[in-house]
């Protein structure tokens, strides 16, 4: 027998006046701007093949597209990550912005804060989605907003300068066409990801580069095309991963497989663990051999990797050895201790360098919003800053307070 599903359908309006509300509460909205937008796109709409309730939830995304493994390809952007990133643009009305990475309904909340003196464009590599788009935005009443089939790469030259470009999927670099598409007074609100760790940073042009006003965690799925990342993953046993977006690390399979068969060496460092997304952001760009390790569920309950890797976890490799964050109950440090776990033949100097690293942290720069960051396009200097990222079109470097 067949269930009957009687739950009351609650009306798209109440729902979206919930949300907006829940915003405020939650900090997403904090300027009445982007509350009015809210209020107005019908959210709804830019999915519908979604429940309403599904749409307007505060934290949840949408699939958009999927490939042939069930992998996102493109999704609808939680209701609140759309909200924060839209406070980061400072829009103001007459504006010229482009969107790259398409699904219409944030080109939607765009075009509000724009009004009718200012124009979107959004962009999209892949036509399944810009043609979705299409359809929403002129089903939702916004037939103005522009949309293009093109690698989000590239720009859109021949709407520039924009005052804003805002990139919603998660980005390894910044391409030139971003930067020579802004206008003297721009700003590019971009997710960025640094080995395997994304922040959604607001930049303003700063001679012929960037620097960050502002940045916010965030979760997307990655650019597509020319602006794919360069990452190399490798299997140390079934279950236990390493990845490293930067060239310079080591990645010797087999020689950390071994490493993790030496005993375990444990150093804490005293130190409360707290912030742990502003922890993990400081550790990721000042480790002096950053990666990024990966453990299955059944790994972590042999006790063969700490739970930290469960979702990733910052992680220092040499040749042979590695290290990485974990923590312990200790009520002297207000509840739980930072600590790490390091293996193989040089674990006691990597063990010594992460440690100093948690304890800077903790003593210098334990609170919101202390880094900086700056983009500098074109050839990487020398001898390199000590904390710089290398990227393709330039170098990403951050600084904390």
């Amino acid at each position: 027998m067949t269930a009957i599903d009687d739950s009351p359908v609650r009306d798209p309006d109440v729902l979206r006046a919930d949300m907006v509300r829940a915003l405020r509460d939650q900090d997403g909205i904090r300027s009445e701007p982007v509350a009015a937008a809210f209020a107005a796109v019908p959210r709804h709409l830019f999915a519908p093949d979604t429940p309403a309730e599904i749409a307007y939830d505060l934290h949840r995304t949408v699939p958009v597209k999927k490939d042939e493994n069930g992998l996102e390809l493109s999704v609808m952007s939680a209701a609140h990550l759309q909200a924060v990133m839209l406070e980061q643009a400072g829009i103001e009305p007459g504006m010229k912005a482009l969107e790259v990475g398409s699904g219409g309904v944030n080109a939607a909340y765009l075009q509000e804060l724009v009004g009718k003196q200012g124009e979107v464009t959004t962009v999209d590599i892949d036509r399944d989605v810009i043609d979705q788009a299409r359809r929403c935005l002129d089903d939702a009443g916004y037939p103005q907003v522009r949309t293009v089939l093109a690698d989000g790469e590239g720009g859109v030259p021949d709407g520039a300068p924009y005052d804003l470009i805002m990139v919603t999927a998660a980005a390894w670099d910044v391409p030139p066409s971003w930067i020579d598409g802004l206008a003297p007074a721009g700003r590019l609100v971009v997710p960025l990801t640094v080995c395997g760790t994304t922040r959604s940073i607001a930049f303003d042009r700063d001679g012929t580069g960037l620097v960050s006003r502002s940045y916010t965690l965030a979760r997307f799925v990655p650019m597509q095309g020319e602006g794919a990342a360069e990452e190399r993953k490798v299997m140390l046993r079934e279950g236990v991963a390493v990845q490293s977006d930067d060239i310079r690390v080591p990645l010797d399979a087999r020689a950390l497989d071994r490493a993790l068969d030496l005993p375990r060496l444990e150093r804490w460092s005293g130190e409360a663990y707290d912030l742990p997304d502003e922890l993990e952001l400081y550790l990721t760009l000042n480790l002096s051999s950053p990666a990024r390790l990966h453990a299955a569920n059944d790994v972590v309950e042999r006790g063969i990797v700490e739970a930290s890797a469960l979702f990733g976890v910052p992680t220092l490799v040499s040749e042979d050895s590695f290290a990485y964050r974990t923590r312990r109950e200790n009520a002297d440090t207000g509840g739980f201790e930072s600590g790490v776990v390091a293996h193989g033949p040089g674990a006691e100097a990597l063990a010594d360098e992460y440690v100093t690293l948690l304890r800077r942290w903790a003593r210098d720069h334990r609170r919101r919003g202390a880094a900086m960051f700056r983009y500098l396009p074109g050839p990487a200097p020398t001898p390199l800053p000590g904390n710089a990222v290398l990227r393709r079109h330039g170098i990403v470097t951050a600084t904390w307070h």
